[in-house]
């Protein structure tokens, strides 16, 4: 027998009671955990509600009935039925090739990528039109006009993306990005061919929409066809991809300024990804989640032959088994619970109010720090600065953005996400500050205030740039990525609603940001916006400082364990520490083995 034989030979014979999530009890338990008084204990949950078994957690022996951090619960047949109790993790069964990524796998990740392209593009595609399209909606645009046209966008994005989740349970993923591009086709071409600005304001909000239900489901559909150990990875591949989109939407805006209409293409080529990605979609399969929730497990355990080639057959049944109970043990806490119930579970109970307060927290920080304002107006600042090309300029910006976003992944779960955050976030006020100051002096012949026309000295134009692109690398490397880590925050009973709550947080700050800054850069002069930038960072910096605790390299028990009594910031370090130190000793071990 091989190892691996041996060790699926192990866990096969760790066979406890019948399931008990899925069935008639299971509603009894999910109420509850979900009440605020719960049994008795501080922080009541479907996971486990005592603190001593909780602590024990991180303390199990290889002989106890348990893989990794969950208990493993079989049927009289072998198979898989439950997590003992605790949210069933598609890590606790290891399958052969589980670390490789097939071109299957490539495929259907960059294909469903596509969306974050169109995020990206819309994102940056504004900034260039917004310099050339002078007055060819009827009108030259006024302040309040351009921000009404630049937050369109957001306003969709928050609509579509608080119905994207429940959609997606109910059509499958597939049919929810098969919407999703036709609405933003549709939105596109309404941008191009528009000749007022409640058109332009229509088509920005259709595409909007487009962008909010994508931008929901994809990095989900992702996760869900992903080989488990690098799904991470390959989710943040989205992220990498949106940056990348603002890249092309830079270059795009760069070649098209001095073209007669040239706004009418940049908009209009905003169609294109969608397009492809409405081609190949239906190329790409379901979501084994979704076929295995409506009984479909040859075709189910086809996808998961495919995600994983090198596996036995027996390791894809054991990987099919454990995904339909993971996907039965979250529909069963949504069946026997109301979004009310769900709801006062978040905000009552310690443990999970203490994750809301982080993932929305995050959030906010990540808009209000006023990034998006680059990505939207950084070519109508150039161009007030007198840079010739201005959305040339922006795309250096983009490009910055796009790189540092990949030192990310290679930076972030090694140094740890509350290690980044504390020395991004400085970087990222520094340079702010230095903005502010640049833009004082910059504009001491015109008021205080940017006047388009004016010729500014080149040396302070150049240093605000300079200030701008050492904060677009502060920012990618910290808080363009970690707040969307969001779901490891969340027990499995209110991770819908959870990350739903601060997803909406972060759109409704984005919202907030663009429909304000040229009004602000007006009022409180551009020195004065940017030196509240650095004060809203500063402020997030504290945050970071005094709750935001480590949660990298820890599991969802161990999250949850942290958040039990507070914040636990020291608590999380000790885990991590502890858990470093037990993979080190594990190592030297099976080095020494190895030598023997």
């Amino acid at each position: 027998m091989s190892q691996t034989e041996d060790e699926y030979s192990h866990i096969r014979n760790s066979i406890g009671s019948p399931s008990r999530l899925i069935s008639g009890e299971a509603r009894d338990r999910a109420r509850d955990s979900l009440s605020p008084s719960g049994s008795g204990t501080s922080t009541p949950s479907l996971t486990s509600s005592d603190f001593g078994e909780r602590r024990q957690l991180f303390k199990r022996s290889e002989s106890e009935d348990s893989n990794g951090d969950i208990k493993i619960v079989r049927d009289e047949n072998g198979k898989i039925v439950s997590g003992g109790g605790r949210e069933v993790d598609e890590g606790s069964v290891y399958v052969e090739g589980e670390d490789r990524v097939t071109a299957f796998v490539w495929i259907l990740v960059f294909a469903a990528a596509l969306s974050g392209l169109l995020f990206g593009y819309d994102t940056a595609a504004i900034s260039g039109v917004l310099v050339i399209i002078g007055d060819d909606l009827g009108v030259s645009l006024s302040t309040w006009q351009t921000e009404m046209i630049t937050s369109a966008t957001t306003l969709g994005a928050l609509l579509g993306g608080l119905v994207a989740g429940g959609l997606s349970d109910y059509t499958g993923r597939k049919l929810v990005i098969i919407l999703a591009n036709v609405v933003f086709i549709a939105g596109s071409l309404c941008q191009a061919a528009c000749h007022n600005v409640a058109a332009m304001v229509a088509g920005r909000f259709v595409v909007g929409l487009g962008v909010g239900l994508a931008s929901c489901i994809v990095p989900l559909y992702i996760g869900e066809l992903s080989p488990t150990k690098i799904r991470g990875r390959l989710v943040t591949m989205n992220a990498v991809v949106v940056t990348l989109g603002q890249v092309i939407a830079y270059a795009i805006g760069a070649a098209f300024q001095h073209v007669p209409k040239g706004w009418r293409y940049i908009v209009g080529l905003g169609a294109v990804p969608a397009i492809i990605q409405l081609c190949a979609i239906g190329f790409l399969p379901e979501s084994p989640r979704i076929l295995l929730l409506r009984s479909k497990t040859n075709a189910a355990r086809a996808i998961v032959a495919k995600i994983y080639p090198l596996a036995t057959s027996s390791q894809v049944d054991q990987k099919v088994d454990i995904m339909r109970t993971a996907a039965q043990q979250s529909k069963e806490v949504n069946d026997s619970t109301t979004w009310l119930e769900r709801l006062k579970s978040l905000v009552l109970v310690g443990t999970n109010r203490r994750g809301l307060i982080i993932g929305c927290g995050l959030q906010a920080i990540q808009q209000l720090c006023g990034f998006n304002t680059l990505m939207y107006y950084s070519a109508t600042i150039f161009a007030m600065l007198g840079f010739d090309n201005a959305t040339a300029v922006g795309l250096i910006v983009a490009a910055v953005n796009f790189l540092f976003t990949l030192v990310s992944l290679k930076l972030v779960d090694p140094i740890g996400r509350r290690k980044t955050l504390l020395f991004t976030l400085p970087i990222m006020i520094v340079s702010l500050v230095l903005a502010a100051i640049f833009f004082h002096y910059l504009t001491r012949t015109t008021g205080g205030i940017l006047v388009k026309g004016s010729h500014y000295p080149k040396s302070f134009s150049v240093l605000v740039l300079l200030s701008m692109l050492l904060y677009v690398a502060g920012y990618a490397t910290g808080l363009g990525n970690i707040p969307w880590q969001q779901g490891e925050l969340f027990k499995l009973e209110v991770r819908g609603i959870g990350t739903s709550i601060s997803t909406a947080t972060n759109w409704s700050c984005n919202l907030l940001i663009s429909a304000t800054f040229l009004s602000l850069m007006t009022a409180a002069t551009p020195s004065g916006a940017f030196g509240l930038y650095a004060g809203l960072c500063t402020l997030g910096w504290m945050f970071c400082y005094l709750l935001y605790p480590e949660t990298s390299g820890l599991s969802l028990e161990e999250v949850f364990y942290v958040f039990e009594d507070g914040f636990g910031v020291e608590k999380s370090y000790a885990l991590r520490r502890e858990k470093m130190e037990k993979e080190r000793v594990a190592v030297l071990g099976r080095l020494g083995a190895d030598v023997v």
